[in-house]
């Protein structure tokens, strides 16, 4: 398969557009698949994911924690039959093992690499584990979270035992009691994440150069269906706001509740709780 073709296939999959048109996005921006999703955007023939440039890799994602830390570590592997192997979800539950025997909060994929594990580092610990399993293993990323003074809850989906799975979200947060309606709130809003993956908390946590080039793709596409120059800026207020609501947590629909956002449930938990929404995150596959 030619890398022209490859290109193809891979943009037709982060943007649903057709052959032909991804071809000639690709013709347009000299193969460059990011300003091809960009210009296919543009005309209006991509769907608007803003997950759509995550690659999907095989393997696992595991969790661990004691007093003071939470770790979650992501390992890739080339199979999905590998990654469900008790042979690698033991060796995973090893790394976690001796990530949070380190007990820092300091630590981060290239320190933990360098630890010293059974005579040895702990690259050469993963380097012994691709020979035994046959496949290529990175070390894809390691988390580490604070608990201090707040309380933290999680999500596994697509679990392979309790602790290890597909994706892991996580809340942090602080509240006066932690009792079973904090507890099921908690859980339910790390769902929530799992299934909307929202990019940032509130609108003022958004990178700015994302803001202004999803301005700058609303605005083209307003101006080229045809509508008057009077009201495009009215009608772009309108395509942010929705823009808004897809992409940040606070403001996101409820999954459970369509008719509030996950502030207006937060909101009924302040007064009773002084509920405290701290912290978000996602580590998937």
């Amino acid at each position: 398969m030619s890398n022209t073709t490859n290109l193809i296939k891979d943009l037709r999959t982060k943007t649903g557009a057709g052959f032909l048109d991804c071809k000639n996005a690709l013709a347009e921006t000299k193969n460059d698949v990011d300003l091809a999703i960009e210009y296919l955007r543009k005309k209006g023939l991509a769907k608007a994911s803003k997950k759509s440039s995550r690659e999907a890799n095989e393997g696992a994602v595991g969790i661990y924690s004691n007093d003071k830390i939470v770790i979650i570590i992501k390992v890739n592997s080339e199979t999905d039959f590998a990654a469900k192997s008790e042979t690698f979800l033991e060796f995973i539950d090893e790394l976690g093992n001796i990530a949070i025997n380190e007990n820092s909060l300091n630590l981060n994929k290239d320190s933990f690499l360098k630890i010293n594990y059974k005579d040895n580092l702990v690259s050469e610990y993963i380097n012994n584990m691709i020979a035994k399993i046959g496949e290529n293993i990175v070390l894809n990323d390691i988390k580490v979270l604070s608990k201090n003074d707040n309380n933290f809850s999680y999500y596994i989906h697509n679990a392979y035992k309790n602790n290890v799975g597909k994706l892991i979200s996580y809340v942090t947060f602080q509240s006066k009691s932690d009792d079973d309606k904090i507890s099921k709130l908690t859980k339910n809003l790390c769902m929530h994440i799992a299934a909307m993956k929202p990019e940032s908390l509130d609108i003022d946590d958004l990178d700015n150069k994302l803001i202004e080039n999803e301005k700058n793709i609303q605005k083209e596409l307003i101006l080229s269906s045809g509508k008057p120059a009077n009201i495009v800026e009215k009608i772009l207020e309108g395509k942010m706001k929705k823009f808004y609501s897809e992409v940040t947590f606070l403001n996101q629909t409820f999954i459970l509740d369509q008719d509030k956002s996950v502030k207006d449930i937060l909101n009924e938990y302040k007064a009773e709780y002084e509920f405290q929404l701290s912290s978000f995150g996602l580590i998937s596959l």
